[in-house]
């Protein structure tokens, strides 16, 4: 993924007002990110607990999606596996993470969801570079070209439902 400023960021989202999107918590370390193993840039809104953020690259542009999650959390012994990039967590490592519709669909209410891990770093738990707190990812027989290729596929399904 290219670097990003905030201003890309502020003007990519699909899903909320740009009143909204003036008002979100960009992160403050958009120049420490690890871009070049990064599919997509996800954050959690440190202010406001049951809201994260992603913003990924579409075609020749960028799109940015509101995401919910409930505050409840799962008891500890009990794994999830994220839809995006079928990294196994216990506890509260993976929610259901919901979002708006764009336009008319989500001005009526309508949303759509996914499991995904909570901390939205599915890029780097598919690539090795974060584990998850179980200690380890399942061996998986694909390459990792291959586990790249699955991740963002299934993040572009997600991102295609918003427009249905």
């Amino acid at each position: 993924m290219r670097p990003l400023t905030e201003q890309d960021i502020r003007s990519s989202f699909v899903n909320c007002s740009k009143g909204e999107a003036k008002r979100l918590a960009v992160p403050r370390d958009l120049g420490e990110r690890p871009w070049a193993d990064l599919d997509f840039l996800g954050w959690r809104d440190p202010g406001a607990p049951d809201r994260s953020y992603l913003v990924t690259e579409r075609g020749d542009r960028l799109v940015g999606v509101a995401l919910r999650y409930p505050s409840s959390q799962r008891g500890f012994l009990h794994r999830s596996m994220c839809s995006v990039c079928l990294t196994t967590h216990r506890g509260g490592g993976v929610s259901l993470m919901t979002a708006r519709k764009a336009g008319t669909a989500g001005r009526e209410g309508n949303s759509v969801g996914l499991y995904m891990c909570t901390d939205l770093s599915c890029s780097l738990y598919t690539r090795g570079k974060k584990v998850p707190d179980s200690g380890m990812r399942i061996e998986e027989s694909l390459s990792l070209e291959e586990q790249i290729a699955r991740t963002t596929g299934n993040l572009t399904a997600f991102l295609d439902k918003l427009y249905v």
